[in-house]
């Protein structure tokens, strides 16, 4: 099927729609989808957990747009998806053992709430706390888009209002939020448990969410 591409008439009301090979993403594709980040657009793309929402890090309308679709309070951590290691030190505070933890568990279905650092524009930061979700996806159209983007994208998972796990029907998501979101990429099913979420901004991990990402390896025996 091809590429469902709307008139000029109707892109400011109904979003794209691009179907991207799981496995081996069209470079054409991926170079559109994130012309469209660029300029402000809101995406949702597929991870290797789920469904996810993105947009460029330092688009303050495009944040909000995403933070009323979802009506996430000012509280939620939201997450930059990272391409590696190197890139999400850019952003986050991390020491050796850091480093070490994150090294064994990346990339994977696992985001890290950490600490901060100035790279982070403040309007994704939690307010008290200074701490950012990172995560490093394994999902081919995930790092594709993150590599021709050249920065991380700010994303949260495709949990909708009063739902507890993510959307996974790409044609659903499609009918559901053509009207709110720029792209929809559809990359096949996605999953249906968002990434485990581990808080390792206090020293102990502490398991926030579990997801599809196994948390056993970051228990705390009592």
């Amino acid at each position: 099927m091809s590429n469902l591409l709307p008139s000029s008439e109707q892109v400011e009301n109904v979003s794209q729609f691009f179907q991207i090979h799981p496995e081996n993403p069209q470079a054409r594709l991926i170079k559109q989808a994130v012309e469209i980040i660029r300029k402000g657009g809101v995406v949702i793309y597929p991870t290797d957990s789920s469904y996810a929402i993105g947009c460029q890090i330092g688009d303050k309308n495009a944040v909000e747009r995403v933070r009323r679709l979802r009506q996430l309070d000012e509280k939620h951590n939201f997450a930059l998806i990272c391409s590696d290691l190197s890139q999400l030190g850019l952003f986050a505070k991390v020491d050796t053992g850091l480093f070490r933890l994150l090294k064994a568990h990346t990339p994977g279905p696992y985001t890290f709430i950490l600490n901060a650092t100035r790279e982070v524009p403040r309007l994704l930061l939690h307010p008290k706390k200074r701490t950012i979700g990172l995560r490093i996806p394994s999902h081919p159209i995930a790092l594709a888009l993150l590599e021709e983007l050249g920065e991380p994208l700010m994303s949260v998972s495709l949990i909708m209002p009063g739902e507890t796990d993510p959307m996974s029907d790409p044609y659903e998501i499609r009918q559901l939020l053509e009207h709110q979101v720029d792209l929809v990429i559809d990359g096949g099913f996605g999953g249906i448990k968002a990434s485990t979420v581990i808080n390792l901004a206090d020293g102990e991990p502490e398991v926030v969410r579990v997801g599809c990402g196994d948390p056993a390896p970051f228990m705390v025996e009592a």
